[in-house]
């Protein structure tokens, strides 16, 4: 067995994270719904605002370099971003929170279990063994599981470390003592199943891009043409 590819990896645990996320967001729903629609009224209010101002600056000849000092000065625009991000935070917490805990008792139980693998790494023909190939203890699968937080806070390049080691170990690896191995040939290519996986997120990332441009130009045109009495 060898040690397994990035984006392998990637398309086990993100299979797992679709399981995870869901039900998080059921059980947290009634308490994010507030936020969620606090976020939709504040997002595109926040935005009007930038926008309105930019149009003033536009149609008074203020130098485009004095309307980031107007923007810092400006009373509403602060108090919106502020509400924004309040907003923001009460509904990623909730869910975020949930997500951690399910996630820390999935991972433990799947990882030390015989089958060494999630659901989603066993679809990609993965398993988690430490660096003698043995199964791990529960200790250390939590440990592995934390210390991915440090891969994440490390803006992702602690998973990039599987893209540059020849071990194919991550961050959370290394802390851990672990390594994902997996049974096919390092040089085969990924299932059918996984390329469709990764190409429905690029898509679902895609139309993410498309209406949230769409959100912001809306809102900023608004407030340009309240600024030219449009």
């Amino acid at each position: 067995m060898t040690g397994a590819g990035f984006w392998r990896r990637y398309a086990g645990w993100s299979l797992d994270a679709m399981l995870l996320a869901v039900p998080s967001v059921l059980l947290c729903w009634p308490l994010a719904r507030p936020a969620a629609a606090a976020l939709a009224s504040d997002y595109p209010a926040v935005l009007w605002i930038a926008g309105h101002g930019m149009g003033q600056a536009l149609r008074d000849g203020t130098p485009m370099t004095a309307l980031a000092a107007q923007w810092l000065a400006d009373p509403a625009l602060r108090a919106g971003t502020e509400a924004l991000a309040q907003s923001l935070l009460a509904l990623l917490w909730p869910p975020l929170l949930v997500f951690a805990v399910l996630g820390a008792i999935w991972h433990v139980a799947f990882e030390t279990s015989a089958r060494q693998a999630t659901p989603g790494q066993r679809l990609l023909g993965l398993r988690v063994a430490d660096t003698a190939g043995a199964r791990i203890d529960r200790g250390r699968a939590l440990l592995r599981h934390a210390a991915g937080a440090l891969s994440w806070l490390t803006l992702n390049i602690g998973h990039a470390l599987v893209l540059l080691r020849p071990d194919r170990r991550a961050l959370h690896d290394l802390v851990a003592g672990t390594v994902v191995m997996q049974d096919a040939d390092p040089r085969a290519k990924l299932p059918p199943l996984a390329q469709a996986w990764l190409g429905l997120q690029l898509l679902a990332l895609w139309w993410a891009v498309v209406v949230w441009f769409g959100i912001t130009s809306d809102a900023l045109q608004r407030g340009l043409d309240a600024a030219f009495g449009l």
